[in-house]
């Protein structure tokens, strides 16, 4: 974390010799010193504009992912989550070795379950009821491929319900241990082998090779990886010393998971809007993926995490948004905006019942 505060205050220290009004007046002019001053200046606004920025920049790469040798739903299902799901691990992983694990414990069981709520409900509500999320546009022939990626969205969303359930039996007892922690992780570990082996048979059928080109493109997701964690660890840090009101650390699990949504926000607008609803829809499922079971199976092997109250309420979303997701693309092959209506208004049910407010 130093380096990242060492590196914007170099950064500060060579925008303030351009701003000397008597060295070089014309460079800049003085009345946009300030605002270039706080711009540059480490705080909570400048980390969140940070991790805004670098999310974007990694989820732009998405495209040439897909055109580079995966496609459709897999983009979603096991490209994607970790892209836009590196936030909440990068937050679990901080939380695990920060210390004071019990209430920690519940700040990432409080982050994983906002995100995932706010996921399945408000971010694919909204495109949906602009636009309309159709699986099958009427302007696109119904090709064998899309039959595939309209299978493989049913099966992510049975392997979410089926995940939320395992995590709601699992923390039946109160608490969720290191054997529990093993199981959440060898859960995910066991669907992301299979969804590689769909792409390598994916690949052999059509005698195509990954692009190497896509080696650039890791790049590019490293390095925003690390402004990601950097950003993350010092709105940690910022709201554990200094966060007040609204920002106080008591809510820590909340303003994370609704922080890190945003990018999701992103991507289900912009396929949606691209006739993409398939690589919308199967994004949000996949990053829920990310957060329920990894990140909580993660924290629960350093330390156990108690259950909170407001644990089931959660769930009972996330389950029964997941069954409705399941049956609009069952039965509809699209969620229509009614649909989404009705998702925005289980979110405000999840507000009501005050696990949020």
């Amino acid at each position: 974390m130093e380096i990242f505060f060492d590196l914007y205050s170099d950064v500060l220290q060579q925008i303030s010799i351009l701003l000397h009004p008597y060295k070089r007046a014309a460079v800049i002019p003085d009345f946009l010193a300030p605002y270039i001053k706080v711009l540059f200046t480490p705080g909570p606004w400048q980390l969140t504009a940070g991790f805004l920025a670098a999310s974007f920049l990694m989820i732009t790469r998405l495209n040439a992912v897909e055109k580079n040798g995966f496609e459709g739903t897999i983009v979603g299902t096991l490209v994607m989550p970790y892209f836009s799901g590196f936030p909440n691990l990068c937050f679990a992983y901080l939380m695990a070795t920060a210390g004071n694990e019990s209430a920690n414990g519940h700040t990432v069981l409080e982050n994983c379950l906002v995100n995932n709520v706010t996921n399945l409900t408000l971010v694919l509500a909204l495109p949906a009821f602009f636009w309309g999320m159709n699986l099958f546009p009427k302007d696109q022939v119904k090709t064998h491929e899309t039959q595939i990626n309209y299978l493989s969205l049913l099966l992510s969303l049975l392997a979410l319900i089926f995940f939320t359930a395992a995590l709601w039996l699992l923390g039946r007892d109160g608490v969720l241990g290191s054997n529990d922690g093993w199981m959440l992780v060898g859960l995910f570990l066991f669907w992301q082998a299979f969804h590689i082996f769909e792409v390598m048979k994916t690949n052999a059928r059509k005698d195509r090779k990954i692009n190497r080109r896509i080696l650039m493109d890791l790049v590019i997701i490293g390095f925003c990886a690390w402004a990601i964690f950097a950003s993350i660890n010092g709105l940690v840090e910022w709201i554990n010393l200094q966060g007040k009101g609204l920002f106080a650390k008591e809510n820590l699990g909340i303003l994370s998971g609704l922080l890190m949504v945003l990018p999701n926000g992103f991507l289900a607008i912009y396929y949606t809007m691209v006739n993409r609803a398939d690589i919308a829809y199967s994004s949000q499922l996949g990053d829920c993926h990310i957060c329920i079971p990894l990140c909580i199976g993660i924290f629960a092997l350093f330390s156990p995490i108690h259950i909170p109250p407001s644990f089931e309420t959660a769930v009972y979303c996330i389950m029964g948004a997941g069954v409705g997701l399941f049956l609009f693309t069952a039965f509809f092959g699209k969620l229509p905006r009614w649909a989404g209506a009705i998702l925005m208004g289980l979110y405000g049910f999840f507000i009501y019942k005050g696990f949020i407010l």
